[in-house]
């Protein structure tokens, strides 16, 4: 909770403005003083102004974040959107794309697997982009990885959503074992699956997209980039469908 003494100095500086920096270093400790019990005063018989400079200061440094994360998406967009190291899905050609960085040991991500899906099928003119973001645990990376090599073997994305499904979807930890096991119940090549996960293309993947979290402030998953938005955390279908709504037409429903 915000205190009369943090809040003290900022509104001596405006009290002090427009009175130049020499005069306001003139004043006297009594001078500064009074001023204070003047303020102070004033904020017990007008509490609401605090909560209205807070309602400012939020928006402000909302604004400021959004203007960071459009900045990175300019910066990043192909590489974000069309990076051959991404597993396309949906509308390739789609007027919105709907990027995904999750985890397959997030729980979150569970749950937001099935948005994604729904999304797909409500949605022809979506397209979806999954980059695999492995920030909870070594399992998290073997899973991964296995994940890029089946990527590399499968261009058009129909085997892999498959693997996704049984991976993320299954109980338990995802680790290399689950995830060669899912790799192998989708009928992928298991030993073109072994030699490919330990390739430097799948590195560079997890790398490229490591890096590309980092400059969009991203530190969890689910995360996605949607239009010039970055969303960080789960936010359920109806929040997701507003997103990709407001990047298709600048509002909550097309």
């Amino acid at each position: 909770m915000l205190s009369f003494r943090m809040l003290a100095p900022a509104l001596i500086a405006l009290a002090l403005c427009g009175t130049g920096p020499a005069s306001a270093q003139s004043f006297t400790d009594t001078q500064r003083g009074d001023i204070e019990v003047i303020v102070r005063n004033y904020l017990i018989a007008h509490p609401e102004v605090l909560e209205e400079a807070m309602n400012e200061l939020s928006k402000r440094q909302a604004a400021a974040e959004a203007a960071k994360h459009e900045a990175a998406i300019t910066q990043n967009a192909d590489t974000i959107f069309n990076s051959p190291r991404g597993v396309t899905l949906g509308n390739k050609d789609g007027d919105v794309t709907f990027v995904e960085f999750f985890d397959y040991n997030c729980g979150y991500c569970k749950r937001a697997m099935t948005d994604m899906l729904d999304l797909m099928k409500s949605d022809p003119k979506l397209k979806v982009v999954l980059k695999e973001f492995p920030v909870l645990s070594q399992g998290s990376i073997e899973a991964a990885q296995v994940a890029v090599a089946a990527r590399m073997q499968d261009a058009s994305g129909k085997k892999y959503l498959d693997f996704h499904q049984k991976l993320l979807g299954g109980r338990g930890q995802a680790d290399k074992a689950r995830a060669l096991a899912a790799a192998k119940d989708a009928g992928f090549d298991m030993a073109r699956i072994e030699k490919d996960m330990a390739s430097p293309e799948a590195k560079a993947t997890i790398e490229e997209n490591f890096k590309l979290a980092e400059s969009m402030g991203m530190n969890g998953t689910p995360s996605y980039v949607i239009g010039k938005q970055v969303v960080v955390g789960a936010i359920g279908l109806d929040g997701l469908k507003e997103k990709i709504s407001a990047a298709r037409c600048g509002k909550a429903t097309c």
